[in-house]
């Protein structure tokens, strides 16, 4: 699970870039540099999410979950990734 979490380490941190992209005050380039940060910054959770499947096959929808961004925007996958790291981040494996 330690794994899980350091990569949902990464996704916070690309959520969060992500909700700065969507502000109303800020411009078109400035939006697309952000976007494009906020993915570079999810990407670095690939490996960790890889051998967090590895350990526990389990953890293969974060790594899917992950990889799909390179494909679609990462705002279509924001909510799975939330949940996933919802239960990476618990102290059980249960959604309260």
């Amino acid at each position: 699970m330690a794994d899980a979490r350091e990569s949902c380490g990464y996704v916070h941190k690309a959520l969060a870039i992500e909700k700065q992209s969507m502000q109303p005050n800020i411009s078109s380039q400035q939006q697309a540099t952000l976007q494009a940060n906020a993915l570079a910054e999810l990407l670095k959770g690939t490996q960790s999410a890889a051998d967090a499947t590895s350990m526990d096959g389990s953890w293969n929808a974060l790594q899917t979950t992950i990889n799909e961004a390179e494909r679609v925007p990462l705002a279509d996958v924001a909510a799975s990734l939330t949940r996933i790291c919802h239960v990476a981040d618990s102290s059980t494996p249960y959604l309260n």
